[in-house]
């Protein structure tokens, strides 16, 4: 894909369409070792600085399908576009709430092997232009000898920078994951907390804190721009699907020995349980 960084490298790009301060919480409680970084107005970058994909021999789409899809249920108000890469293949996933995911792939040598409608539903639900952005997104879809993978998704970013997003320079899709995490941590990029300190952790300091510091950390969320959904019935029926999405997702992700999917149902479950913990403790 790349010349300078040698052929086909593999990696990925989560990019949330929301603030650093919204996508932290829910992206520290992946217990995955990431890279944070702000991508422009309303966007921020998720860098990978591990490569789990190498050692649990399941394909980088699923592992970062199953990061977007925790990410963006556990947010509910916003979606993530992973952009992943490996050796045959290249592709974007779109995660947003509780709707179906939406991919589309390109060979290595960018022959499109996606569906049309995929692409037009991805523009949609980021509420992208239906004319001028659908436009240049049609394109990447079609048969062009001149362009591989690499520059497809390029190609994305571009689209998608009309829409405010604006990557670090140097952290382009396409390159290897050391490089990518060289370029952010050279930007400035925050480091995430890795394994360790996802799931279970947050699940015992839940256990720890107590009520009045539960209560505490509610009611600064609710000072927040999503304090009418940090409680009351929303949040129970929200923290109620939450759990009822990530039992069977994670029942699922185990016995098929997919982390990605295990992550996000774990995740979910997580997410679930502390809300509905937290609305006992405030009631």
């Amino acid at each position: 894909m790349n010349a300078t960084s040698g052929p086909n490298p593999v990696g990925a790009l989560l990019l949330c369409r929301a603030d650093p301060p919204a996508v932290r919480p829910p992206a520290g409680l992946l217990g995955e070792q990431l890279l944070l970084a702000p991508a422009g107005t309303g966007w921020t970058v998720l860098v990978p600085e591990g490569k789990p994909w190498l050692h649990g021999g399941e394909p980088v789409e699923q592992v970062v399908t199953g990061w977007a899809t925790a990410l963006a249920v556990s947010a509910a108000t916003w979606p993530v576009v992973a952009l992943w890469w490996d050796r045959e293949r290249a592709g974007l996933t779109l995660a947003a709430g509780f709707r179906r995911t939406v991919g589309y792939t390109w060979l290595a040598d960018g022959t499109p092997v996606g569906e049309d409608e995929a692409m037009r539903t991805f523009a949609a639900r980021l509420a992208l232009d239906p004319v001028l952005d659908v436009q240049v997104l049609e394109p990447l879809t079609e048969p062009d000898p001149e362009a591989d993978a690499h520059s497809r998704l390029v190609g994305v970013v571009a689209v998608l920078a009309r829409a405010g997003l604006a990557l670090p320079a140097g952290l382009t899709p396409g390159e290897h994951a050391d490089r990518l995490r060289s370029v952010a941590l050279a930007q400035g990029a925050e480091q995430l907390e890795g394994p360790g300190h996802g799931i279970a952790p947050a699940l015992t300091k839940l256990k720890a804190w107590g009520g009045d510091a539960v209560r505490a950390e509610l009611d600064a969320v609710a000072e927040g721009p999503l304090g009418r959904y940090a409680h009351g019935p929303l949040a129970r029926a929200l923290s109620g699907a939450q759990l009822a999405a990530g039992v069977p997702l994670l029942a699922w992700g185990i016995a098929r020995r997919s982390g990605g999917w295990a992550t996000a149902g774990a995740l979910l479950v997580a997410h679930g349980v502390l809300g509905l913990a937290c609305e006992r403790l405030r009631d």
